[in-house]
């Protein structure tokens, strides 16, 4: 038999350690925690962070800069000035702009940012337009229609 195979019986368990019970019980008076000091005090563990009086880490540091985005929704943009190179009243969807050459990559579902102008009428289909987008696309005779992503 060897050290590492005294092990207890599976399920067993040990008995809580009682101080402050006596000299004869081995852990009296000062419970094995020393004379004096924060750590031998009554309602003893510091709270998590503490540091002893020197402001904390979470006080230290910045509040709410730079924290990602959860869930954060992608989309591919688009500003309006892009859309003048379409004939008019062309039906103007992330197909279209694909084939066109004007976006390279599907990065998501089509946005339409309101940089620029756009001087004809055309149908865009998009995920979603900000507000100018919206106005100056309706502005030159055109319209907008929501697409589901």
């Amino acid at each position: 038999m060897r050290l590492q195979d005294a092990v207890p019986k599976s399920g067993s368990q040990k008995r809580r350690k009682r101080v402050g019970r006596g000299i004869s019980a081995g852990q009296g008076a000062s419970c094995g925690f020393g004379m004096r000091g924060q750590k031998s005090r009554s309602g003893r563990p510091t709270r998590p962070g503490f540091e002893g009086g020197q402001m904390p880490l979470y006080r230290r540091i910045p509040k709410l800069k730079h924290f990602p985005v959860v869930n954060q929704r992608r989309f591919t943009i688009i500003n309006v000035h892009d859309l003048s190179e379409f004939a008019p009243n062309t039906e103007v969807n992330l197909t279209s702009l694909m084939e066109a050459g004007i976006v390279t990559a599907d990065d998501g579902p089509l946005k339409v940012l309101g940089d620029g102008e756009v001087l004809v009428a055309l149908k865009v289909q998009a995920a979603a337009f900000t507000a100018t987008a919206q106005q100056k696309i309706e502005a030159a005779g055109g319209t907008c229609e929501f697409v589901g992503q």
